[in-house]
């Protein structure tokens, strides 16, 4: 390993630095002001040296990683959120005792489990990334341990990993097992040399793979896990699941799709549509019926898995850009809508305020807060002038580009299921002061740090729907190594 190498790994390396100062700190007993700060500074930095990085790019840095403008698109989303969700995580813990420095510990260790799982090109790093990210995130969603809920949402999650992985193994096993590789770039090429794409070893392995992932992201029918845990984490880290973790499996999936050559395995292709189908509607229609802000959010974030699945089936250099300039909009309004339930839940010495009828008139006693939540509900439904409308667009795009005319036309009847719901939630927080719910604690106000990041998430939604340009072509100039 040269200095090169080590540039193009800065970002990892920063994060990894991170975490053993938090430790450090956590050791010395270190403020919780401390220690988010550190938290904080760790994740900046490493955002910074991906620009030291990219001149070093695309670059093998050894057989499970290579660097290259995908890995660090993708690389740099992560740490964002991380620093998103670190300034929510500051203002939502404050009011409770305690340094909480494992949590910020666990947080730092679960995105550098993503940033691995991004820039992976073995199955070796896929499957440590996966369970680096993982494996924290059992704790996270257990961490409020003042409730029993928490803990029921930890082990469930816990358990559907493990079997997450047992099938992720299993399937790699098979495909080395065919191919005696481990590698996606040499399996893609052993695999055109064999001209077999029906060996029955190979599409056996390739669906358990998928079928791993699939838990990993949520999808239908494996999103059983997904509305209990959303619900039971707390607000913050419900944000962090919808996102880093989502997103950096995805990621992950594209890249080993398209190095490998598993899209040209033709059964694949009617099973990926099937789930996809499958999770627009079930995760649409099952939002119909939530009370609960977080479920419907989890419900919603199935939908919109299904929505990104149709891009993904479009394949090419369409797929790497529907699909990276979704998941920028994803991320801005997942972490904007469960920003705005940490927000409202920071003074509550309870767990979050999340049932419907809590947000009943909310608009009257917090306009600001009301309205940043519903500027990220209408980007979730595809409103015009917000982010979600273009990236939706997007979708749409790549799908009739591929003539996939049946996952298309149900994206756009589930969108108009989807938009139901969301304009129910923003009716209620719009109905009259006198019939509001009084909630604990409301008259405290909200730290800066939280406010200026739900107010950052929201410029950034409005921004983007108008003048989506420089998005448009940073995403544009994204590829695969394996593809180029």
């Amino acid at each position: 390993m040269n200095g090169a190498d080590l540039l193009a790994l800065l970002p990892l390396i920063a994060v990894a630095a991170a975490v053993v100062i938090v430790m450090l700190a956590a050791a010395l007993r270190a403020s919780h002001r401390a220690v988010a700060s550190i938290t904080l500074v760790g994740f900046i930095i490493a955002l910074v040296t991906i620009t030291l990085g990219a001149p070093q790019i695309p670059r093998m840095v050894n057989a499970l990683l290579i660097i290259d403008g995908y890995a660090l698109f993708y690389q740099a989303l992560v740490l964002a959120a991380g620093i998103a969700v670190t300034l929510l995580s500051y203002d939502y813990l404050r009011s409770r005792p305690g340094t909480h420095a494992e949590y910020y510990l666990l947080l730092l260790l679960a995105s550098l489990g993503a940033s691995v799982l991004v820039a992976s090109h073995h199955f070796a790093s896929f499957f440590f990334g996966i369970e680096l990210l993982s494996v924290p995130l059992f704790a996270l969603i257990a961490y409020r341990v003042d409730d029993a809920r928490p803990l029921e949402g930890g082990i469930k999650y816990l358990i559907l990993a493990g079997v997450s992985s047992a099938f992720l193994l299993f399937g790699m096993a098979l495909v080395y097992a065919d191919f005696g590789t481990l590698q996606f770039a040499q399996l893609g090429m052993r695999l055109a040399a064999a001209g077999t794409p029906g060996d029955p070893w190979l599409i056996a392995g390739a669906v358990l793979i998928l079928v791993g992932i699939g838990f990993k992201l949520g999808v239908v029918p494996f999103h059983m896990w997904a509305p209990d845990v959303y619900q039971a984490a707390s607000a913050p880290v419900g944000g962090f699941i919808a996102t880093v973790s989502k997103g950096a499996a995805l990621a992950l999936l594209l890249r080993y799709f398209a190095d490998s050559g598993a899209g040209q395995l033709g059964a694949l292709m009617p099973v990926l549509s099937v789930i996809a189908i499958a999770s627009m509607l079930a995760g649409n229609l099952l939002a119909l019926l939530q009370t609960n802000v977080k479920r419907l959010l989890a419900y919603s974030s199935i939908a919109h898995l299904g929505y990104l699945l149709v891009a993904f089936m479009a394949g090419g250099a369409l797929a790497v850009e529907s699909v990276a300039y979704y998941l920028v909009a994803y991320f801005i309004t997942m972490l904007g809508a469960f920003g705005a339930i940490t927000l409202l839940s920071a003074h509550a010495h309870e767990p979050d305020i999340e049932e419907l009828d809590d947000y009943r008139g909310l608009f009257w006693r917090r306009p600001w807060l009301a309205g940043s939540f519903t500027a990220m509900l209408l980007s979730l439904a595809g409103i015009p002038l917000t982010v979600g409308f273009i990236a939706k667009f997007y979708v749409v795009l790549a799908g009739v580009d591929s003539a996939l005319w049946t996952s298309v036309f149900v994206l756009v009847v589930s969108s108009a299921i989807g938009l139901f719901y969301y304009l129910r939630v923003i009716l209620i927080m719009f109905q009259s002061s006198e019939q509001s719910t009084p909630l604990p604690d409301e008259t405290c106000q909200s730290p800066v740090s939280a406010r200026l990041t739900l107010a950052a998430l929201t410029v950034l939604l409005i921004w983007l729907g108008i003048d989506p340009a420089a998005l448009v072509h940073l995403v544009q100039s994204l590829g695969i190594t394996g593809m180029q």
